[in-house]
């Protein structure tokens, strides 16, 4: 492709170097406990150590550099972001001393727009528009024409791919010889395109696995259908990488990717794996930054014995989502459930129920859903419990009464509803 021409290398090189006025370069952590895990020599790429906790600050960085060279008049840039990409977006208005006016949707909780505007200061204006982030796209493309501002893309953007690669150059840099494996996410595909290309150059042996959420695999459709596609619809959940399509530029660069090499983590399992880097290790990961390690059981036979780096790619994560993550991490591992129960209604029905309960079972939820039945009644239940195997034990009790249950566990249209 023309536009990645042959001194994407250098350029990427010397990207990296002016990237030292705004912070050191992440640090490149050797991590026991995973290592151990999975019997490899696995390290952290931290990128959740950035000043903005994430490394989209690198891409907007060299964007916003690179348009004040080539056009100094140029003070108003605009985005359209609910997350990272806004803060790095902020952060570096402040260090250009340029105007940003940033594009959140209305629903953006609270704490990202708070740090979105402590990190710009007074160089920025937010602007709450949509409920839904196209209509946020739309509104802040057409304020960019109109106020005659410079549109900063999140990944579909040369200058932000090259900015990006400079994660790769910190890399190489810290670990000395080449990894065997790199395993990083891929939302958009800014930080992968840009890593890919650099390594390609660079360190061609170094294998690269990327992976995206189960519910936003855009690359994946990407590379079946042989060209960027929009996915119909998207899980939310992790929002740093679940992206409806893939950019065109940036799929220039990742349509090569072995699909094999291209991994889905299901979101509730990306829980656990956030509670247990909290828990073990003290790491705070958003979603999307947790990825790469989430992955590494599904790739443990690929990477034992080997030299594996993880780009843990961001922290902005909002504790007060922390219950929702137990919750999805707890039915991931088998330890709560719900259930539609048909209760008889007859004296001592409830007290029998009890009864088959496990000294460990907790309920959670009891709800009555219809009490106008006159020979059942039934109830919402959510149980939690020790050892999924307590489950079993539950279920054949059940199965021995006169009660009748429906496991709703993973009926996601009855538990958002119910739930």
């Amino acid at each position: 492709m023309n536009d990645f021409q042959d001194d994407f290398q250098d350029r990427a090189l010397a990207t990296t170097a002016r990237l030292r006025a705004l912070f050191p370069a992440t640090p490149l952590q050797h991590n026991d406990y995973l290592s151990q895990r999975f019997g490899a020599d696995i390290w952290l790429k931290r990128e959740d150590l950035t000043p903005v906790r994430s490394y989209k600050i690198r891409g907007a960085f060299n964007a916003m550099r690179k348009v004040r060279k080539d056009n100094p008049e140029q003070d108003l840039f605009v985005c359209a972001s609910a997350g990272n990409h806004a803060q790095g977006v902020a952060f570096v208005c402040r260090h250009f001393g340029v105007r940003g006016v940033i594009f959140m949707p209305v629903t953006t909780p609270q704490q990202k727009i708070f740090k979105t505007r402590t990190f710009g200061g007074e160089n920025i204006e937010i602007r709450l528009i949509g409920d839904y982030f196209d209509a946020t796209l739309k509104a802040a493309q057409e304020y960019c024409v109109t106020a005659g501002g410079h549109f900063l893309s999140p990944f579909d953007d040369l200058n932000v791919i090259e900015g990006q690669a400079s994660v790769a150059v910190e890399m190489l840099e810290e670990i000395g010889t080449p990894p065997d494996v790199v395993i990083l996410p891929v939302g958009g595909g800014g930080l992968s395109s840009g890593m890919k290309r650099f390594l390609d150059r660079v360190a061609p042996e170094c294998e690269l696995i990327l992976v995206e959420p189960k519910g936003g695999a855009s690359l994946t459709a990407a590379l079946a259908a042989g060209e960027p596609v929009t996915l119909p619809q998207i899980d939310s959940f992790v929002d740093g990488a679940a992206v409806a399509r893939i950019g065109e530029l940036t799929f220039e660069v990742l349509k090569h990717v072995a699909p094999e090499n291209v991994v889905l983590a299901p979101e509730d399992r990306i829980c656990v794996t956030i509670q247990n880097m909290l828990n073990v290790e003290g790491i705070v990961l958003e979603p999307a930054g947790a990825l790469s390690i989430d992955v590494l059981e599904d790739v443990a036979d690929r990477i034992k014995g080997k030299r594996v780096v993880c780009v843990t790619s961001g922290g902005n994560f909002d504790f007060e989502r922390l219950p929702e993550v137990k919750e999805r991490a707890q039915r991931y591992a088998g330890v709560k459930k719900y259930f539609i129960l048909r209760m008889p209604q007859r004296p001592g029905a409830l007290r029998d129920f009890l009864a088959m309960l496990g000294p460990e079972d907790d309920i959670t939820r009891f709800e009555y859903l219809k009490k106008s039945a006159r020979n059942f009644g039934s109830v919402l239940l959510g149980i939690e419990t020790s050892d999924a195997d307590n489950f079993v034990i539950l279920t054949e009790k059940l199965n021995a009464t006169d009660f009748t249950f429906r496991d709703i566990t993973n009926d996601l249209a009855l538990t958002e509803f119910l739930i």
